[in-house]
């Protein structure tokens, strides 16, 4: 069975695409390369465009016999998503109306839709279970929600099986080519910072949490595509029709004793230029959000298998690769 995965050359997608192949999967894969890199994907069919080319992505499922798709591909800056919400909406919107459009037409039967704990907004509990209401604080957000929605509306209408995977804040490599390159998360953010001398940033110290900085559950980037694995195997053997899941560890860790983390892996902790320093808050940024997983664990049998420790220590060590190179 061949996969389709767009966005497949990026940070997230290029793990799911080699944890996919490793599973035994056929997979091809279309990116515009706005943030993604080819040389991520030795070996692998790569159709180059947008998922806004109706025809192109069309063709590619013609052409490569696809059955399944997981849709990463898309835009995720919740900053930027404030300042630009239109684009928001044509890129994660739109894209995913024309994906799914196609997928209809071609006979698709198996779709898993990159999703976002963001789609929760700020939720006022210890452990956000899916049955929690979703109240976006961020045009990000709100694109993750309306695609879900458009992802259960199409499979309630024409029998699509699919599964929406709700991830939260992914960090780590499974491979130093594979490492993340932005720096709008916290871990290469932090990195950048370190790397060229300068005190890390806390975005806001004034939340309603113990140390005032949020709270996250950070989730290593080689758990989240081994949850898409899962996911896939469950869609095509039609052990599973429609699903709405987290991917998380279930264990909150603040914003500032991940930058502590960070410090001492990378050997900076107890210098005085490295201290963090506090800046104002950015906007659409809720203060606690950690996942329940058990849904997860029930339907797909998937758990995470990697601590903190490990998404930093492999981050660090990718990022040093990346930046020696």
């Amino acid at each position: 069975m061949t996969w389709l995965l767009t966005g497949g050359a990026g940070y997230i997608g290029a793990h799911v695409v080699r944890a996919m192949r490793a599973d035994g999967a056929d997979v091809v894969v279309l990116d515009d390369l706005s943030s993604g890199d080819p040389g991520r994907l030795p070996g692998v069919p790569l159709v180059v465009g947008s998922v806004l080319d109706a025809d192109l992505v069309g063709r590619t499922l013609r052409e490569h016999g696809v059955r399944g798709i997981v849709h990463v591909a898309g835009k995720k800056q919740v900053e930027e998503s404030v300042r630009r919400p239109l684009h928001y909406y044509r890129e994660n919107v739109e894209g995913l109306r024309v994906v799914l459009e196609a997928a209809s037409a071609a006979g698709v039967g198996s779709f898993v839709f990159s999703s976002s704990a963001a789609v929760y907004g700020a939720p006022d509990v210890d452990l956000v279970t899916e049955d929690v209401g979703c109240r976006p604080v961020n045009p990000y957000g709100t694109t993750k929600l309306v695609g879900e929605w458009m992802v259960a509306d199409t499979a309630r209408a024409t029998g699509l099986r699919y599964a929406n995977l709700r991830y939260f804040n992914v960090a780590g490599t499974a491979g130093p080519e594979l490492t993340d390159r932005g720096v709008s998360n916290l871990v290469p953010m932090v990195f950048q910072q370190l790397d060229r001398g300068l005190a890390p940033r806390i975005f806001g110290a004034d939340h309603d949490t113990p140390d005032g900085t949020c709270v996250r559950d950070f989730v290593h980037v080689a758990d989240i595509a081994s949850a898409h694995v899962a996911a896939a195997r469950a869609l095509a053997s039609g052990a599973v029709g429609g699903l709405t899941a987290n991917v998380g560890r279930g264990e909150g860790v603040s914003v500032r004793e991940m930058v502590e983390l960070i410090r001492s892996v990378s050997g900076t902790a107890g210098q005085a230029w490295s201290e963090p320093v506090v800046e104002p808050r950015r906007a659409g940024d809720p203060a606690r959000v950690v996942a329940s997983a058990d849904r997860v664990a029930a339907e797909l049998g998937w758990e995470a298998q990697y601590g903190v420790e490990e998404m930093v220590a492999s981050a660090w060590e990718g990022w040093n690769r990346l930046t020696a190179g």
